[in-house]
């Protein structure tokens, strides 16, 4: 197919990473790879590592804004924050980031994100039943992907099991509730203080499963 843009490209890798997005030596690979001078498989192993991925969402951040206002929507997430991060350091996360309602830790096994999201769950609910939580308390919602990722971006995760994570996280977990990709599943199905349950419907995108802390 014959070249014909005849607008401006933005090559400079310095200054697209002052967007934000990637940092500069990313974006200088990128370029490498996008011009053919680096191979996706040279890129692959500077930049690919296989981490577990977990995602949290808070419970109703929309409709608490527009309930109880502005300002103790975000209080929510202070709060949250206050409580979970000491979680996820606890169990060894390797970096944690928040955006906004969201959370994204990165851990070396499946396993670590799973004790850890147990862990979040039985801790938002007892601070929840403290008295320190305001009067509209919030829940979290858990997915868990584990795989190779490409170690770049603000949360160093990003492919396809980073993507799974956050829909299961974001979109489809339920308050309590903690998902899991196929991947992390079978990394971690021969717990048996884990049941395990398969997740099916029509409209969903990949097979999932939901972990209950065994009684």
């Amino acid at each position: 197919m014959p070249r014909d843009f005849p607008h401006e490209l933005l090559e400079d890798a310095r200054e697209l990473s002052s967007y934000r997005g990637w940092t500069e030596d990313v974006y200088r690979d990128f370029l490498a790879v996008r011009s053919g001078s680096l191979s996706a498989e040279e890129f692959g192993r500077k930049y690919r590592r296989r981490r577990a991925i977990l995602t949290l969402d808070l419970t109703g951040f929309t409709l608490s804004a527009i309930n109880i206002g502005e300002l103790e929507s975000l209080l929510r997430i202070l709060d949250a924050q206050r409580v979970c991060i000491p979680v996820l350091k606890e169990f060894d996360a390797e970096l944690i980031r928040c955006f906004a309602d969201d959370m994204v830790a990165i851990f070396e096994t499946p396993g670590m994100a799973l004790d850890a999201a147990f862990e979040l769950h039985r801790r938002v609910a007892r601070f929840c039943n403290s008295g320190l939580a305001s009067d509209h308390p919030t829940r979290c919602c858990v997915g868990i992907g584990y795989g190779e990722v490409f170690a770049i971006g603000p949360n160093l995760a990003q492919g396809d099991e980073m993507n799974r994570a956050s829909k299961l996280g974001e979109d489809i977990a339920r308050a309590n509730e903690t998902l899991l990709t196929e991947r992390a599943f079978e990394a971690v199905e021969q717990r048996t203080d884990v049941q395990f349950d398969l997740q099916s419907s029509d409209d969903q995108m990949f097979p999932f499963y939901r972990a209950i802390r065994a009684e």
